[in-house]
């Protein structure tokens, strides 16, 4: 043979390496016994020329072998012993299949990643903007951790200013989340004086709330106890009033209706007039407050749905003392409120937050022009300027009210005294208590610039220019509750 006849003999003599060795091509090619577990036995297969170029069929039953080497054009074909090739013979030859573990060959028509299609400016760019987004990120997550150990988040926002009055008690501030009112200390001076008022007229119970709303200083003496009200309850029922004028409601202008249930004795004229006759809703309110209507005061819980609708309300407020349980005048004192819940009232009317600020402008207008002025009014200065409202039944007398001092404070005044039989001690102790908290309160200059209020008239109210005066009369033979 030719030299390369023997390098071909050599390639088709190699033996797979994952294969049992193959036998020399001049043996005869004999069945092997090998002990293999039954579930591995598998026919033996014959070893198959390569020669072969057109495999005879293959019968039936028999799996069909793939493929083996093909060989080049240009090589002749090994040939068998004796030069014989042998005939093909169906029933003796057995065929084997050699196969060919194939290379990994690189696909073609692989796609071409979208990175190697961009061009060096777009990948820039694409590298530039995720950048800029896992920078933000990071910033966010570092400023919200700054955020959490930054000492100055920490601080209370509604820290109380400190009071300038000397002999206070230095005390936490108290948050009452009703009028949205922080309390910073208790005037002791006050509260010694006012303690010691008290004692001297053992007969009566007083319960007092006051409260600078330029320091947060107050004063608390059975400051949430509960009380009868008496006249005193018109004036949440005033506030929830305007606060239905505030919502679309009700029409300052509309009329109401005096109806016969309506019609109540004790204070106020509006009960001599005819059954049926209308007033608008602005007029009944005033009348309400000033002179203390209580026909006028009926008229206006009816239209705001009624008593319990007003208590819901009162309760929404966190006014928790302070209920309507009878139609007005209440001269057994059923209906009952407390002096902080008044005081609270009278912040969060101050600090609009019940109301507009044009509805309180105009509820501390009417409160102005009450016509009993023998109580708080009675203990303030020349030059002071108090909105208020007053209540009087035999067993407790009240007043509540905003006062503004010529120096330019702002501050809360409620006191309510239980008393018996119309005693006229009551009067004498609230006139007592408020000349007292007025000279504490004149001893602190307020932040504010102060004010030169105009003189007041003969009923003790400073007259401002062109302010309405109280078209209203309360008759003679009824007292004003």
């Amino acid at each position: 043979m030719s030299e390369s006849s023997d390098k071909l003999k050599n390639f088709s003599r190699r033996e797979p390496t994952n294969r049992r060795p193959r036998q020399n091509k001049g043996q005869k090619v004999g069945k092997k016994k090998v002990k293999v577990p039954p579930q591995q036995q598998r026919p033996a297969k014959p070893q198959v020329a390569l020669t072969r170029v057109n495999p005879p069929p293959t019968p039936t039953g028999v799996r069909r072998s793939k493929p083996g080497l093909v060989m080049p054009a240009a090589v002749k074909p090994l040939g068998y012993v004796n030069a014989t090739v042998p005939s093909f013979n169906p029933n003796t030859v057995k065929y084997r299949t050699v196969r060919v573990q194939k290379s990994a060959m690189p696909k073609m028509g692989r796609r071409v990643s979208r990175k190697t299609r961009l061009k060096p400016m777009a990948r820039t760019m694409l590298y530039a903007l995720r950048l800029l987004i896992v920078g933000v990120g990071l910033g966010a997550i570092v400023g919200t951790i700054l955020s959490v150990f930054d000492p100055a988040t920490r601080m209370p926002s509604n820290s109380a200013i400190p009071s300038q009055n000397v002999g206070t008690n230095q005390a936490q501030p108290i948050p009452n989340a009703a009028a949205g009112l922080y309390l910073s200390q208790e005037i002791t001076p006050l509260k010694e004086a006012v303690q010691n008022l008290a004692a001297t007229n053992p007969n009566l119970t007083p319960g007092v709330f006051f409260v600078d709303l330029d320091t947060g200083s107050y004063v608390d003496v059975n400051g949430s106890a509960s009380f009868s009200t008496a006249s005193t309850i018109k004036v949440p029922i005033l506030i929830a009033f305007f606060q239905d004028v505030d919502a679309g409601k009700i029409r300052l202008d509309e009329m109401l209706t005096m109806e016969q249930e309506m019609v109540a004795g004790g204070s106020g004229n509006m009960q001599l007039q005819k059954v049926g006759t209308q007033y608008t809703a602005l007029e009944v309110a005033t009348r309400m407050s000033t002179i203390s209507d209580n026909t006028a005061t009926n008229m206006v819980i009816a239209r705001l749905g009624g008593m319990e609708a007003l208590n819901q309300r009162f309760q929404s407020w966190g006014l928790s003392a302070t209920a309507i349980r009878n139609p007005l005048p209440d001269l057994a004192g059923t209906n009952t409120s407390s002096p902080r819940d008044l005081g609270n009232l009278m912040a969060m009317l101050n600090q609009g937050n019940l109301v507009t600020m044009r509805s309180r402008d105009l509820i501390l207008d009417i409160m102005r022009r009450t016509e009993r002025n023998h109580l708080l009014p009675s203990g303030l200065g020349t030059g002071a300027r108090i909105h208020h409202k007053t209540g009087d039944i035999a067993t407790m007398l009240g007043d509540v009210g905003l006062i503004d001092i010529p120096t330019g404070k702002r501050y809360i005044a409620a006191v309510m005294v239980q008393r018996s039989n119309n005693d006229p001690e009551a009067e004498k102790l609230i006139s007592a208590i408020s000349r007292a908290a007025y000279e504490q309160f004149s001893q602190s200059i307020a932040p504010n610039p102060v004010i030169n209020l105009p003189a007041p008239n003969n009923m003790g109210n400073p007259v401002l220019p062109n302010s309405p005066q109280t078209p209203f009369t309360t008759p003679q033979n009824f007292p004003s509750r």
